[in-house]
């Protein structure tokens, strides 16, 4: 049962969000403990990107307590999603929205990590990268491609050349001196991303599809998936056992979760 602002939420509701799509969301990984790890970093992001999109302010205090309501009962470990919209947003008149709502869902969570990932490169770039907006059919459209071609996910390529992040994750590398290599160009700033960037030597670099080829390995990172490493790239094939990947699991799941 998904709520809006704490109620259960009705089709009607749900209209403008279906018809319209115009939003941002964040999803969060409840662990079995309760705790969410980068707790305070969802908030901001939420906070952040309601201003972007809705150009209005946001109260964190009413997200925890809607999220904490939702978890009632729940069997853990889940996934939260916390969806900003407003019902009243009109296509024609998309400026006159400016009192967003509150919608949670919840979703059972799977083990970490799942298993590694093949990727298929595509040339794509999200709009607005930096909002987890959801405006979705992109960049599903591309994971779909790749899947139709054999592959599980696809990576995105900017026009410039350059590796970006993939349909619902952030990619980083291990260069052949292990040191991870995240890419520099328009991504989501994820939750995940950032509190390994704490965890571990890292650079940015901007990188070519040749160079992300020749790295030692890579990887996947959400707050569904961990740390999940990359098979491959196309037909590159890449380890998924090594010892930097290892390290940067223990590492991530030994980062202490947030209580609501």
């Amino acid at each position: 049962m998904a709520t809006l602002d704490g109620k259960p939420v009705s089709a009607d509701d749900l209209l403008s969000l279906a018809l319209t799509n115009v939003g941002h969301f964040t999803s969060m990984r409840v662990d079995t403990d309760g705790s969410i790890r980068g707790l305070t970093l969802h908030m901001e992001r939420l906070v952040r990107d309601c201003e972007t999109v809705w150009n209005a302010a946001l109260d964190t205090d009413r997200v925890r307590d809607y999220v904490r309501q939702a978890m009632e009962g729940q069997t853990l470990p889940c996934v939260v999603r916390v969806s900003i919209y407003d019902p009243k947003v009109e296509m024609g008149h998309p400026a006159d929205a400016n009192e967003p709502h509150i919608l949670v869902s919840v979703r059972g969570a799977g083990a970490l990590p799942p298993a590694p990932l093949r990727a298929q490169s595509l040339v794509y770039e999200r709009d607005l990268p930096q909002v987890k907006h959801v405006g979705l059919f992109g960049a599903l459209h591309a994971r779909g491609a790749a899947q139709r071609a054999g592959f599980d996910d696809a990576l995105f390529v900017g026009r410039d050349g350059f590796v970006s992040e993939g349909g619902t994750w952030n990619v980083a590398f291990v260069d052949q001196e292990g040191t991870v290599v995240w890419p520099n160009a328009p991504v989501l700033p994820g939750v995940t991303m950032a509190l390994l960037q704490q965890q571990a030597e890292h650079r940015t670099a901007t990188v070519t599809l040749d160079q992300a080829r020749g790295m030692a390995a890579a990887f996947a990172t959400n707050t569904s998936i961990g740390v999940r490493p990359l098979a491959a790239i196309d037909d590159t094939e890449f380890p998924v056992d090594h010892p930097v990947l290892r390290q940067l699991q223990e590492a991530y799941l030994s980062i202490p979760g947030e209580t609501l």
